[in-house]
Formats: C-alpha cells, sequence, structure tokens
C-alpha cells in the first residue's frame, strides 16, 4: 500500500516532543519494514505560528510570513530524517518532484511546506495526487472530526464516518490564511475530493493509531 501520513505540527511540534517524534521515526521504519510506500509531512505547529508573528511584526508580507512557517516544518521534517538515517533519502524534498524521485528509491519520504499560500495539509494532498496514494492519515491533536470544535463545546460529537461534502460544512474558514488551524484546510479537501482517495483522522498522540488505520480497522474519522 502506498500511504501518506499527516503528522499534525500541533502533534509533536506544540511544543517540540523529541519523544512522539522518536516514536513516529520508529512509526514509519515499521510501515516500511510491513512493505508499505511511505511518504510523510509534518508541519511546524506553534513554532510556525509564532515565526508567522514575528514575521507580522517585521511588517513582512503574507507570502513571507507563510515562508517563515514553511522553513520551521522543513526543521521538524530534517529531524526525522536525520533520525531516519538511511532509510531516508537524506534531504528533505522541496517539490513534489523530488518526492516521488525519492519515493522511487524505496525509501521513506519526509516533507514540510512546499509554497506560500499551501498548508502542509495541502502538501499532502498534492503528494496523494502526484504518487497515487491508496490512502492519507493524518495524526491530529484530537481523536477525529468532531461536529464542533470539541476544546470549545462540550457537547461536540466525533463523527466516525463523512463525506467531503458534508465535512465542508463543517469548516470555520473558507480561504487560506497564515497559520491556519483546523482540523483539514479547504485546499487540501478540494484535492481530495477530486482524487477520491480515502482519508482518516486519527488521534496523533497515540501513534499507534496511524497503524490500525493503515491495516483498515476502525479508528478516527473516515472521510471518503
Amino acid at each position: 500500500m502506498r500511504v501518506v501520513v499527516r503528522v499534525g505540527g500541533s502533534v509533536v511540534a506544540s511544543p517540540p516532543d523529541s519523544v512522539l517524534i522518536g516514536r513516529y521515526v520508529d512509526l514509519l521504519r515499521d510501515l516500511k519494514r510491513q512493505g508499505h510506500e511511505v511518504v510523510a509531512v509534518v508541519g511546524g505547529g506553534a513554532l510556525a505560528r509564532d515565526f508567522i508573528g514575528v514575521a507580522a511584526e517585521l511588517g513582512l508580507d503574507e507570502a513571507n510570513r507563510d515562508w517563515a512557517a514553511i522553513y520551521v516544518s522543513r526543521l521538524f521534517a530534517h529531524l526525522f530524517v536525520m533520525c531516519l538515517g538511511e532509510a531516508s533519502c537524506g534531504t528533505v524534498p522541496v517539490s513534489l518532484d523530488e518526492a516521488v524521485a525519492c519515493l522511487k528509491r524505496e525509501k521513506v519520504v519526509v516533507m514540510g511546506g512546499l509554497r506560500p499560500g499551501m498548508t502542509t495539509d495541502a502538501v499532502a494532498a498534492m503528494l496523494v495526487e502526484k504518487v497515487k496514494a491508496d490512502l492519507l492519515v493524518k495524526a491530529s491533536n484530537v481523536d477525529g472530526i468532531f461536529t464542533k470544535d470539541p476544546k470549545k463545546y462540550r457537547d461536540a460529537k466525533k463523527i466516525d464516518e463523512l463525506g467531503f461534502d458534508d465535512l465542508t460544512r463543517l469548516f470555520e474558514e473558507n480561504r487560506h490564511k497564515a497559520g491556519i488551524h483546523q482540523i483539514l484546510d479547504p485546499e487540501a479537501v478540494k484535492i481530495l475530493r477530486k482524487g477520491g482517495v480515502k482519508v482518516v483522522v486519527v488521534n496523533g498522540f497515540k501513534p499507534e493509531n496511524v497503524l490500525l488505520a493503515v491495516k483498515g480497522e476502525k479508528v478516527g474519522t473516515t472521510i471518503h
């Protein structure tokens, strides 16, 4: 199976968690050993948003604020690459073509952001399309997708399964902006809906949930 794993910055980078990063490195290795082709996209989390704030205070425009976040996400991706050693390509791809070339070498691909105006969710979605992945698993800071923000509303209910059209109606934001923070950004959903790939959103603080999703077991929220 060809799998894209979107590791949320809210999970491994808010604040940076060396133990959890190590567990994800082991997870990616395990998936590879099991015969899967693996691509991971890592977000920059709170640190990326901090740098967006610094860039704004320095008077930088939206595109350059995005670049600040992109470089932070790539820094976290580099940590993964260094820990993976020979299982990785040794560098963080900065284009979809570089990611494809790395995958063709039968290595684990780890990426951060690509370009301004695009979240790491959108990067993951574009990779799904580019490499014709069978599955996208997003390791998030919540147990799945809820009817409301579970951190704000006690009556929020978890949704086990839904379609992309249903998901669109749950959005709080309908356009990209630097630091946008929600379960899946709208641009990513547009790409994923077109391709029809299965997406599973899981609680990323338990990396084993990603393995369960790859095995096809019921976990988190499934979008199709």
